[in-house]
């Protein structure tokens, strides 16, 4: 069937999604509130609609083909998008209420953010707030593809597509590791120091090459036996011994009694953090709010801060 006369209801997707999601067809209908021979109908139909098969069935289970998997995928986009739609326009009505959503990157500067959010709830305490932690690359895929109002960056320069706000706040880099480590009776790191060591790095910091310069040698030069995304995972593997973690201060809180210690990077490695958001986004009032009581605060945002580019 031809893409251009393709009619695949909102309604479907659901099931579909709700299928993937059990992989058994009773249990999904029984989720939808529909029954199972009307469930697999509309899921033939939808694989005779798209001209592919998404589903492999068998008595006790269902699994994903690969367009199977790139449906759920979109899928699962488009059902959260629809769902922020719904939600603002309903406010429009409603008055101020409903969700802002944000994607985030692990940093310290996020309690700038939490500050504004708390305080406009003070005002209007139906708002919610939905927080989506990622990496910088997922934080701009979600916002360009409208599932996200705000995003927050760690990075050493500001975004060169993006309006923005400056956080005043800086994350420092530095060496998390076991207290009976070798250096951890060092009051700073230097790349010597971890030359031939095991290293865990931040994933994103190593794709977009964020410490390169900080290493003045090849990284591929060091020892990296792992990556994160999040950094409480990253912790647990320095506990058990697995190496030492190249992360941004203040993610953890460090107890006196505890097994790690944190120390920052020589020569001083920092990273800015920046509030973006998509160039001509039309905001709901509650995004609105946010941004505004962002832009006024002046221990949140760094006064000389640049919003369009």
């Amino acid at each position: 069937m031809s893409p251009g006369v393709i009619t695949m209801e909102f309604r479907v997707l659901k099931y579909f999604l709700a299928t993937a999601r059990t992989e058994n067809i009773t249990a999904a209908a029984k989720e939808m509130n529909i029954s199972q021979p009307a469930l697999s109908r509309q899921l033939m139909d939808l694989e005779n609609e798209l001209g592919v098969t998404l589903l492999i069935r068998s008595k006790r289970s269902t699994t994903l083909t690969e367009a199977g998997y790139l449906l759920k995928r979109r899928a699962e986009e488009i059902t959260e998008l629809m769902e922020k739609t719904v939600s603002e326009v309903s406010n429009a009505r409603s008055g101020v209420s409903g969700s802002i959503r944000i994607g985030c990157g692990e940093t310290a500067g996020m309690r700038a953010v939490a500050r504004a959010v708390h305080e406009i709830r003070q005002d209007y305490p139906y708002i919610r707030c939905h927080l989506y932690s990622t990496d910088d690359s997922g934080v701009k895929e979600r916002l360009d593809k409208g599932m996200l109002d705000f995003g927050l960056l760690v990075q050493p320069e500001p975004p060169k597509n993006y309006p923005y706000l400056e956080i005043d706040h800086e994350d420092t880099w530095g060496v998390l590791m076991r207290k009976d480590s070798p250096l951890s009776g060092l009051d700073r790191i230097s790349a010597e120091d971890l030359y031939g060591l095991p290293l865990i790095v931040s994933r994103q910091a190593f794709a977009n090459k964020e410490l390169e310069d900080w290493f003045s040698r090849d990284i591929r030069e060091f020892d990296i036996v792992a990556t994160y995304t999040l950094i409480y995972n990253a912790a647990l593997m320095a506990e058990e011994g697995v190496g030492y973690v190249l992360c941004l201060d203040r993610l953890l809180t460090l107890p006196p009694d505890g097994a790690l210690t944190f120390r920052p990077l020589s020569p001083q490695n920092t990273s800015r953090i920046f509030f973006i958001w998509k160039r001509h986004q039309i905001f709901s009032r509650a995004a609105s709010l946010l941004i505004e009581k962002l832009r006024h605060d002046r221990n949140a945002v760094k006064p000389d801060t640049k919003e369009w580019i």
